[in-house]
């Protein structure tokens, strides 16, 4: 089915359009965007393209998205063409000391690619493709602005078929550089794992213009730390993505299909923990609560969705494993996975539920199987004691040996009502929208659990990153101020002081 549509397709009134977010906007000298031209590269000042790089699908800015507004505006659009271009741009930009903030598809929904300092949305789409395809190795070397169904298609169509198995519910609007600059995770990630999985090695320009390529040679090497992983997550703050090389699986021959209902969504999680602990690994293994059972299937029951494709005896194991180890669940119909199939990347009642004022997003969050029972009904709980709240509800997904992701969601509406432009009801809205994650994020910590799985941290879980990596967050500076000494590379995000001043959401 097809995704949701782009942010740049999205209606946002430009004639009326003002920015959310004050403090400094760094503009683009004359001098440099004269050089890109003569070099070649497409350079665009118009308000629809700065509009656009102004938001991705971080849900608050999507109301205010309905309401004519973008959180940040960068000085200029730039469209490289290659990787020199990418580096010529980079370069002057660091000599000039203006931010680059790189972007992709415009899917992440942290505000990880806003240009809350203005300067440079670098758009890395045109550098796309599969460039090469080592199929007894099965590893791939990919542009990093390669669409999601683009690459699919890319290797279904090579020798015997194959695919990267990495399918998020972004992946029609999201990019190879996207998921690895976030640390993204697939709806299939159980069986391929995760993109810090499949990624072998990149190819990256640093802040000073340098061209780097990192591992990939080889299975696995001895040759100090894997810089590779050094950049997976870093969403954009220490170089910039444009390549990378990955691992891939030839298609699958068999598939099967499963749906069980459980009295508990704490039940259904210890069904999960076993079936991971003896090895299994099924593709997808997601289990509902009761509301968003009832929203989604409607089912009276906490309703798990297993998916498998594997190689037919492969399959008839975990088919097996999953069998004995949910045999006190309720059988249902099978049916509710083509219902999950179809269904899985809808997001289009976002827009019209912020436009009616109702505050909803989702907070993805991961933990120790010891801990996700109590931490999913308390941050429930604490989220339905809020005010305003008008649903609250969590499934898991994701699963590991040793634990899993918790999905959160959350709905609220101010009391009352007010009208949409009343400044009053905005500022109602976001005070709810912080509340609500502070309240959730607050649970994560004291159980020791990760405030992200996959979405990241961008600009609204910035506030978070100091206390939940501790004493390892000052390397982390470290680390973007050897690599970034100017700091102008996507400054703002991650929680990591700027040089351009606080960020806009602390």
């Amino acid at each position: 089915m097809n995704g949701p549509a782009r942010p740049s397709e999205l209606e946002v009134p430009l004639d009326a359009l003002t920015e959310r977010f004050g403090g400094t906007r760094v503009p683009v000298p004359d001098t440099l965007r004269a050089s890109w031209t003569a070099r070649g590269i497409a350079v665009s000042e118009e308000p629809g393209d700065r509009a656009s790089a102004g938001r991705d699908w971080w849900p608050l800015s999507i109301g205010w998205a309905a309401r004519g507004r973008v959180p940040a505006e960068p000085a200029v659009v730039v469209r490289p063409a290659d990787v020199d271009q990418v580096r010529a741009v980079v370069a002057s930009c660091n000599e000039a000391g203006v931010p680059v903030t790189a972007t992709g598809g415009g899917s992440g929904v942290c505000g990880g690619s806003i240009p809350v300092f203005g300067g440079v949305s670098l758009d890395l789409r045109s550098l796309s493709g599969l460039a090469s395809l080592d199929e007894p190795s099965l590893v791939a070397d990919v542009g990093a602005g390669t669409f999601g169904p683009d690459l699919e298609a890319a290797l279904t169509e090579r020798g015997s078929g194959y695919t990267l198995g990495h399918f998020p519910q972004s992946i029609d609007i999201s990019t190879v550089g996207g998921w690895i600059a976030c640390r993204g995770a697939g709806q299939y990630s159980t069986r391929y794992g995760k993109i810090e999985d499949l990624v072998i090695g990149l190819e990256v320009v640093l802040a000073d213009g340098t061209v780097v390529h990192t591992d990939g040679a080889a299975p696995r090497a001895a040759v100090g730390p894997g810089l590779t992983q050094l950049f997976c997550g870093s969403e954009g703050t220490l170089g910039v993505i444009t390549g990378a090389r990955l691992r891939v699986s030839p298609k699958p021959p068999a598939e099967a299909r499963a749906a069980l209902g459980f009295a508990t969504f704490a039940d259904g999680l210890e069904a999960c923990r076993r079936i991971l602990r003896r090895g299994a690994t099924p593709a997808v293994l997601r289990l509902y609560d009761e509301t968003e059972s009832k929203r989604n299937f409607d089912a009276d029951t906490c309703v798990l969705i297993v998916l498998d494709e594997a190689d037919e005896t492969v399959l008839k194991s975990t088919v097996e494993v999953v069998g004995q180890e949910c045999s006190g669940a309720r059988a249902l119909d099978e049916a509710l996975v083509a219902r999950w199939l179809h269904e899985r990347n809808d997001t289009s009642a976002l827009g019209p539920l912020w436009k009616a004022n109702i505050v909803v997003d989702t907070i993805e969050v991961a933990g120790r199987w010891s801990v996700l029972a109590e931490l999913s009904a308390e941050v429930v709980a604490a989220l339905r004691g809020i005010e305003g709240t008008i649903a609250a509800s969590v499934h898991q997904s994701h699963a590991y040996r040793d634990g899993a992701c918790l999905y959160f969601t959350f709905a609220g509406r101010r009391p009352g009502r007010g009208n949409g432009d009343d400044p009053a009801e905005l500022a109602w809205q976001e005070a709810y929208y912080r509340r609500a994650w502070d309240t959730a994020t607050a649970s994560v910590l004291a159980h020791g659990a990760a405030v992200s799985h996959h979405h990241g941290i961008g600009l609204n879980r910035g506030r978070f990153l100091a206390e939940a990596l501790g004493p390892s967050f000052g390397v982390l500076q470290s680390l973007k101020d050897a690599l970034d000494p100017r700091g102008i590379l996507n400054p703002g995000k991650l929680g990591l002081a700027s040089v351009f001043g606080p960020a806009p959401w602390p």
